[in-house]
């Protein structure tokens, strides 16, 4: 299992557990898991409403893509470790990652 903490709008942190072999981003476990994310694109990078900031994991997850950082420049909240969650896919390397949902509700 992938052990993941989402911190949400409030500074709740809720651990959630994620199958190793599932293929899913975090925009879609976040919204199997019932977190308040609008994701209003459906995962194509064109909202912003998905924004996470990484607050802990592996280096290579701060870096935001060239499409990502795009729009994350349109955002008033975004920071130097914000991400889109429809662009990370859920991996192994992920485990004991934690996330804050900045996006819209």
């Amino acid at each position: 299992m992938i052990h993941l903490t989402i911190e949400d709008r409030d500074g709740q942190r809720c651990p959630i557990e994620v199958p190793e072999e599932i293929s899913l981003s975090l925009m879609e476990i976040l919204k199997a898991t019932d977190h308040h994310v609008l994701a209003t694109c459906g995962g194509m990078a064109l909202c912003a409403t998905c924004h996470v900031q990484v607050l802990a994991g592996p280096e290579k997850y701060f870096h935001p893509t060239d499409a990502e950082l795009d729009l994350l420049d349109t955002l008033p909240d975004a920071q130097h470790d914000s991400r889109l969650a429809c662009q990370l896919r859920i991996s192994e390397d992920m485990d004991g990652m934690v996330f804050r949902i900045k996006g819209e509700e």
